[in-house]
This record gives C-alpha cells, structure tokens and sequence, in this order.
C-alpha cells in the first residue's frame, strides 16, 4: 500500500511567478490583413469592416467580397457574396479558392461552387477558428488576392518563463480509465490487533505499570496480582505491543474476573465503508479502492478484504479494506470517503483532467507547438479522477499543458483575441 499525502497550496511565491508568465508573454494579433492586387498591398484597419452578412469585407479597387463562416444548421462552412462598385455580382462569375494555414504549418484547402447568391466552401472550417487565411478571387479576367490573419485562442510564452510559472506538457495518447463508485465509512480498530487483558487468578491488585495511552511492547508487565488460593504475586504481561486504551485495575482492588487492560495494536487498521444496493453487484472483493479521510486529505490504497453478508439498517453491506497505519495517520473513529474501481476501459486517446479549461462554451487543452500555445476544443468521453477519454478535436500525440494551464488561458483572455465569423 501506498500513502499519498495530498497537499494542496496556492501560495504567494506561484502568484508571483504566474504573473511573470502573464507579463512575459507575447501574443499575435488577429486584426492584420494585407490586400495583394497586380503587386500593390496595403495594410487594413485594426478591426475588419463587415458586411451585410455580418462577414468580414475584403475589397481591391471596385471589386469586393464578404467572407462569413455561417453555421446555423450546418457545420461551419465559409460563404461568400460578392459586388463589384457597390453591385452584386452573380455568384457563377466569380471564381474562387481559400487556403487555411493553421499552427504547424497544415493548411486547409477550400474550393467554393454557386448556391443561390453566394459562393458556398466545400469543406468544414473546423475548431479552433484559428488560422491565416489567403483567398485568391477571379472576375471578368482579374485575379485578386488577400491574406489576413484570424487567430484565437493563440499566444507565445517564452520556454523560460513556461518553466518559471510551473508548466508541464504531455503527448497525448492512450490511456486506462477507472470507473468508480464512490463510498463512505470511518476507520475501525482491526478485531485481530485488540487484546482484553484479564487475571489468570482471581486476587488483589499489588502494582499497576500501565497506563491509559501509554504504548508498551509484548511481555511488559501490566500489573503484579497476589493470588486468593496462594497468596503469592504473579505478574500479568503484555501479550502484544499496542497503546493502552482502557485500564480497568488500581492497587488494592481485586480483579473480579474482570477486563483490566485493553491493548489495541495500531498498524493496521480497517475501513468500513457503505455499499448501497444499487451499487452492490458491481462491487467485488480483490476490488482496488483508494480512501481518503473526510479532514486532512490522507489518502490510502487499498483492496475489498471482505464483503459482509448482513445488510445494516440503511439496506447497506459493509466492505472491509485494511490499512497499513505504521505511521498512524489513521484513527478509530475518522470518516472516510473511499472510491471503489469497478471497471477497466483502455481508450486509444485521452487527456489529463488537471489541464482542462474552459474557453467560449467548450471544455478545451492547449497545444504546444513550436513556441506557441493554442486551444483545442474536445468531445470528452469517459473519465476519472485523473483522465478523460477525447473522442475528437485533438490529435493523438498532440504536446498539451498539463500543468498550470490557466497561465495559457490568462494570457489569452488577457489579449482578448476574438472569434471572427
């Protein structure tokens, strides 16, 4: 068995830390976009025209278009309208592609056909929405070119000041995750470590050498009896090492038969726990369980020594599991929450629970590449204390933060970077 001390700290010295990966953070802005039409460029506004389709607008000379990715009813796709001097143009006269460079280099290609009066792509523009964008335009023998950069949820933090605030990374990949049932008990003394000690002979109590909570090893003297039949003093002796509890025995009483000293023997404890119906067939003995106490954050693993066969008066059984306590971190008495594995499953791609944030309305991790840290929003799956299985939206082998990623997630909100449809 194994103890695991969990200690959770926020303290003054990662805040400063955190604040100098904040602060030493460099970010890329979304807003920059370039207009390339017969070699002449111009740099545009710091925020984008849109247009009646709430899309961005990208003009060269007379020529016009509105770039918009719709995704109401659909899955985000780019549509495109065009105008030449203020004037629609038809969407058949227009030809048109889009490239997408995403982080580390992989670029999407998208063609466009005529649907009604737009031009319609004939790929998914899949999350993050983030990505350099290049459109190159043909109408009435005229190529137009643009390229502008649409980033979100995308930063720079230098690998110092990553190391500074306390960031690990992983590679994703395949995990096990554990499904539990979660229990509730307390600690009890273990029956086979407790001693009732008692007078062989019945007489007077001459000497008591033990005390209540004084810890003896087996074969110390607990108290020396003068004999009713022979009136000679035999000595009573400690038959195991333990703490003395109770001490029922002062010189000059007699011993009556009765319990004198009880010695408990506290390396090994158990710990009862609660199992409801509804969870009692799923639960086996040999089943790992990991408990932890309701104050103080110990936590142990175990295993189900037993099952009991009488339910309590709540329809409960109780579940046995012995504890290692050499170090006594345990006692009788302390409540425990304890989570019982009671299923397996290998997933071929999984994440750990310690780096998910939120960013929008999903649950994200952030990629590492290069130098550069971006969201990946994910479809979850099973999960458990420590993993969560990724049914989509990231790669296997992707490099994320595991560690502190809130210090990506403050840079990011910090840059207020926007999602541009």
């Amino acid at each position: 068995m194994k103890v695991r001390i969990i200690m959770n700290r926020l303290t003054t010295i990662l805040l400063l830390v955190s604040a100098l990966a904040i602060a030493g953070c460099s970010r890329v802005d979304n807003a920059q976009e370039t207009s390339v039409a017969g070699g002449h460029g111009e740099m545009a506004a710091a925020e984008p025209a849109k247009g009646p389709h709430r899309g961005r607008m990208l003009k060269d000379g007379d020529f016009a278009i509105e770039l918009a990715i719709f995704e109401t009813g659909v899955p985000p796709e780019f549509r495109v309208w065009a105008t030449n001097d203020g004037a629609p143009v038809s969407a058949r006269d227009v030809n048109l592609q889009a490239t997408l460079t995403r982080l580390g280099d992989v670029k999407d290609e998208i063609s466009f056909a005529q649907q009604d009066d737009f031009l319609r792509g004939d790929t998914v523009i899949y999350e993050p929405h983030s990505f350099v964008v290049a459109i190159e335009a043909s109408y009435e023998g005229r190529t137009h070119r643009w390229e502008y950069d649409n980033f979100e949820g995308r930063t720079r933090i230098a690998e110092d000041v990553a190391d500074a605030a306390g960031m690990n990374v992983e590679d994703a990949g395949p995990a096990t995750i554990r499904e539990g049932v979660t229990v509730y008990g307390r600690v009890v003394s273990d029956p086979e470590n407790v001693s009732h000690v008692s007078a062989r002979f019945d007489g007077v109590i001459r000497e008591v050498r033990a005390s209540i909570g004084e810890s003896i090893e087996k074969g110390a003297t607990l108290a020396v009896i003068e004999a009713n039949d022979s009136l000679n003093d035999y000595t009573i002796k400690a038959p195991i090492s333990g703490t003395v509890i109770n001490r029922h025995a002062n010189p000059g009483e007699t011993t009556d038969s009765r319990s004198l000293f009880t010695i408990v023997d506290t390396s090994s404890v158990w710990a009862e726990l609660a199992v409801f119906p509804s969870d009692r067939t799923r639960v086996q003995v040999g089943a790992p369980v990991t408990v932890r106490t309701a104050i103080g954050d110990i936590s142990m693993d175990g295993e189900i020594a037993l099952l009991s066969p009488v339910a309590g008066a709540n329809q409960s059984v109780t579940a046995r599991v012995r504890l290692e306590n050499s170090e006594g971190l345990f006692a009788a008495g302390m409540y425990l929450t304890g989570e019982i594995e009671v299923a397996q499953y290998e997933v071929p791609l999984a994440v750990k629970r310690s780096g998910l944030q939120t960013f929008r309305d999903f649950t994200v991790v952030y990629a590492l590449i290069g130098d550069e840290y971006e969201v990946r929003m994910l479809d979850l799956g099973r999960q458990d204390a420590t993993w969560v299985e990724v049914l989509g939206g990231l790669d296997t082998g992707t490099t994320y933060v595991t560690t502190n990623s809130y210090v990506v997630k403050a840079d990011i909100e910090k840059s207020g970077a926007s999602h541009d449809h």
